[in-house]
């Protein structure tokens, strides 16, 4: 069973009254640094010296370059990764409150403690098959790399986002937006991370469908003999080629038939829908904080699916 997490992806407790209550007078301060309370500010700037600058009310607020993340002192981590923390949230620790040269009070703040707390008492404790939050950072042609913890970043390879298969992360994902990920395995430091078995197996999604109805769909691949159209992240269909569509259309289908034994759903293209640029919201079929396996396949089918969450890739 996981344990409970205190180490949010970075962004969970901006907004929040207690949150914006500590940050906002120089007492909230002294008393977040004496109880070792993590709080959370956006950066506002991020100066020559790679020292990030964040937005508190009632005073400026600094991360030394070498408080900023975990891995940067080390040349683990490149200061592009504190550079691209501008206009964004981060977590940290109170360390001191200070006089710059200027007479002015300033509060001096560690991210990399937070970092380092979120790894000895959370991540280091996870294991293969636990069900965790994220929130996406970045996309790149390869897969997603997501906020796993207090601005610790891990990645979804593309192949395993979801069974549909996609183009580009993006054809699933925003950057910004919350998830939930799955730890597949633990190689040393890296945490390999799955998505597509939290989306459900084939009868559960196709039995959100029936035959004879009409419904929604995104082109994903066009080939000689028909257009695979997506119905859900874990469920495509085919459909033959009788006008010209492009991958990421939607389109409208006519369910012709579900075939669970050969996993397969044929489809008629009806027409070209609207085109809507920003990904569908993410239905989870699974709410439980672990999988200890996963099988997507019907017991009647020809082919045989699944996930065993044992640590192994």
């Amino acid at each position: 069973m996981m344990m409970t997490n205190f180490y949010q992806p970075e962004g969970a407790l901006l907004d929040t009254p207690e949150n914006k209550a500590a940050i906002a007078s120089v007492q909230g301060l002294l008393q977040a640094q004496a109880s070792g309370r993590v709080l959370e500010a956006r950066v506002s700037m991020c100066d020559s010296s790679h020292n990030l600058w964040v937005n508190l009310p009632c005073m400026r607020g600094m991360i030394p370059r070498e408080e900023g993340a975990v891995g940067i002192v080390e040349g683990e981590l490149r200061d592009i990764a504190l550079i691209a923390r501008v206009g964004k949230p981060v977590c940290f620790r109170v360390l001191r409150i200070e006089m710059d040269e200027n007479g002015e009070q300033i509060a001096v703040l560690s991210r990399r403690m937070v970092q380092e707390q979120c790894n000895d008492q959370y991540l280091s404790r996870l294991q293969p098959g636990d069900v965790i939050p994220a929130r996406v950072t970045h996309l790149e042609p390869f897969g997603a790399f997501v906020d796993i913890g207090s601005g610790i970043v891990s990645m979804v390879p593309i192949d395993a986002i979801s069974v549909s298969r996609i183009s580009h992360p993006s054809d699933r994902f925003t950057v910004g937006q919350c998830v939930r990920v799955i730890v597949k395995a633990i190689q040393g430091k890296r945490i390999c991370l799955s998505h597509k078995e939290l989306l459900g197996t084939w009868e559960q999604n196709a039995a959100l469908f029936h035959v004879g109805e009409t419904t929604c769909g995104i082109v994903r691949s066009v080939e000689k003999y028909g257009v695979f159209i997506e119905l859900m992240p874990n469920l495509a269909g085919l459909a033959e080629l009788r006008q010209p569509v492009q991958p990421g259309q939607r389109t409208s289908v006519y369910i012709k038939a579900l075939i669970p034994e050969k996993l397969k759903v044929k489809l008629i293209l009806v027409d070209v829908c609207e085109d809507v640029s920003t990904p569908e919201p993410i239905r989870y079929f699974y709410d439980a904080p672990h999988i200890d396996r996963w099988v997507y396949t019907p017991e009647n089918s020809g082919k045989y699916i699944e996930t065993v969450f044992d640590g192994t890739m």
